[in-house]
């Protein structure tokens, strides 16, 4: 009567009814996927391929895209528009020219630095009861080789003090190229600074400078600040400056440490250098 009613075939009835009755052969997969999704929340089909074949299971990336989609995992990070912070202050200082010139890729690690600030939000609650709205900037500095972070500091206010703290610890890391190191940046009030262009000289650093108002003479960092806010800040409301400082430096050890990229041979920035630190020396 259900066969006559739906105008299904016996035929066709029966085959699903086998098929229910068969064990899950993606089962495995499947909870691995899921194990791999709790440390990896932004992780697409595609990092998703890599990282099971890095564990040892070689996969179609059309079956992971439909595994995937079956149990609910896709990628739920968005983005949201926001006014840019934006450091420069007219030229206040010494102008350096680009020496970059959206040449970023560099075979050579820790030759080619480049650092900038962003601005994040978040919000406190008085003894009134009313909501205030804080600020807290991130200065990070990054190798163009293989995108890790080598060095940053997060403070309250855009200060000369924070960027030139990291600035010392980027230059110290990167004290062993064999080449000349360039220091990139855009034109902001504090790179414009005699202290901070006497310590590039005092280092025999380059210092360069994308041109004003050229937001893709350093997009790798500004590729990173997108990663960032996507993944970590777009989405949560944070309601102290611990509480968001916090946040950042958990993702910036996972960047560096855990987070694999198409472009490093699906490997972590920090896998990347190791492994070719240990061609070099072999």
């Amino acid at each position: 009567m259900i066969l006559e009613a739906t105008g299904y075939r016996k035929a066709t009835y029966y085959y699903w009814v086998k098929r229910f009755d068969m064990p899950n052969k993606d089962e495995e997969i499947e909870s691995l996927m899921k194990e791999i999704r709790s440390s990896h929340k932004d992780y697409g089909y595609r990092r998703m391929t890599q990282e099971l074949r890095n564990r040892g299971i070689h996969i179609n990336m059309k079956k992971v895209q439909r595994l995937m989609s079956k149990l609910g995992l896709q990628v739920t990070s968005y983005t949201r528009k926001s006014r840019k912070y934006s450091s420069y202050k007219g030229t206040v200082g010494t102008v350096s020219k680009n020496r970059i010139h959206r040449r970023f890729y560099t075979s050579v690690c820790h030759q080619k630095i480049t650092t900038d600030t962003t601005e994040f939000k978040y919000f406190v609650k008085s003894p009134t009861g009313s909501v205030q709205i804080k600020k807290l900037y991130l200065d990070p500095f990054m190798d163009m080789f293989n995108g890790e972070i080598l060095s940053y500091r997060i403070t309250e206010k855009p200060t000369a003090r924070g960027i030139h703290e990291a600035l010392e610890e980027a230059i110290q890391i990167t004290s062993d190229c064999p080449y000349r190191r360039t220091f990139h940046s855009d034109q902001g009030w504090a790179y414009q600074m005699k202290s901070y262009a006497k310590k590039m000289k005092d280092h025999g650093i380059f210092q360069s400078m994308s041109r004003k108002g050229n937001c893709l003479d350093n997009s790798p960092m500004e590729n990173f600040f997108g990663i960032l806010k996507q993944e970590m800040y777009y989405g949560n409301t944070y309601t102290s400056f611990e509480e968001l400082k916090t946040a950042i430096d958990k993702f910036i050890i996972y960047y560096n440490y855990e987070r694999i990229k198409f472009k490093l041979d699906w490997q972590s920035p920090v896998t990347y250098r190791e492994n070719y630190q240990q061609n070099q020396a072999a």
